[in-house]
């Protein structure tokens, strides 16, 4: 294999390793390589060093966990091998420009500082457009689960699922554009969970027929990034985590308070009996632009 191929591999490994020990000999021992070797390959290949590198997607994985759960600071500090609190926020500051509690508590989330994973080989970032979009009416229903953050791939296209399969329930029809809007907060309850909010909802002159159990819903207006996605729906939320953990970072983002939005747009006719293997979408996330001041 090229040196290309097995740097591309060891980065995947990496990547599924980030809380384990990742000492240079570790490292080396998993490639097969001397740690000497190893580091000029790392650094020839991707044009970073690597320990600069574990340390920096560590600290992007713990910044996640921040704004993601209210597990204390310490645990993520202890999760992501940094020995004390004080360690942990001495490296955050450096990388992020700010502490990890004000991090935590800050209203918008900065992409600044986020590192993203190394992608070699053909890799095409997907194509951003900001757009800006009216308040909009639609007519829905809100439901909500919980789950750690090492769950959320599996269980987040399993409950959109499910919350489709009642909210069409009493249609034999599919409206030709259906939203799925989308919010997260910390648990209450599980201090390594987060809340997720889910509304399935379409436009009230879509509708064949009135549905039960619905509820007036607002789309704010505002400014959004927005992404396209056309492929197996098993991996659109794979598409979501690229879109988060590359995407904003690349574009230096900053996604303001509101919820994120998915689009899609279905064949328009008889209700199916199984859910599309294949989706269209359109994800939007609600961003501040440069012009803009936070709200405190």
């Amino acid at each position: 294999m090229d040196q290309a191929g097995i740097i591309r591999d060891l980065l995947v490994w990496l990547e599924s390793h980030l809380d384990q020990p990742l000492s240079l000999d570790n490292v080396a021992a998993k490639a097969g390589y001397s740690k000497w070797h190893l580091q000029r390959m790392f650094k020839e290949v991707t044009d970073h060093a690597i320990g600069a590198y574990i340390r920096a997607r560590r600290l992007s994985k713990a910044a996640v966990a921040l704004r993601l759960t209210s597990r204390p600071i310490l645990d993520i500090a202890l999760q992501y091998r940094f020995d004390s609190q004080q360690t942990f926020t001495r490296a955050f500051k450096k990388q992020f420009n700010q502490t990890p509690a004000w991090y935590r508590r800050s209203a918008d989330w900065n992409s600044f500082g986020l590192r993203p994973p190394i992608r070699l080989g053909d890799f095409t970032l997907p194509e951003a457009a900001f757009v800006t979009l009216p308040d909009i009416e639609l007519i829905g229903q809100t439901q909500s689960y919980t789950c750690t953050l090492e769950q959320i791939s599996f269980y987040r296209d399993e409950m959109r699922v499910h919350f489709w399969r009642q909210f069409l329930a009493e249609t034999d029809r599919v409206p030709p554009v259906l939203y799925g809007l989308h919010r997260v907060r910390p648990s209450i309850e599980k201090e390594d969970e987060q809340e997720i909010f889910y509304t399935t909802a379409v436009p009230s002159d879509k509708l064949s027929q009135p549905l039960q159990s619905t509820q007036k819903v607002q789309l704010e207006a505002g400014e959004y990034v927005q992404f396209t996605y056309d492929g197996p729906r098993s991996n659109l939320q794979e598409f979501i985590l690229l879109i988060y953990g590359t995407c904003m970072p690349t574009l230096q983002l900053t996604r303001r308070h509101g919820q994120d939005i998915e689009r899609f747009y279905t064949h328009g006719g008889k209700k199916l009996s199984e859910p599309p293997k294949n989706i269209r979408c359109e994800y939007l996330i609600p961003i501040r632009s440069h012009t803009e001041t936070p709200s405190v």
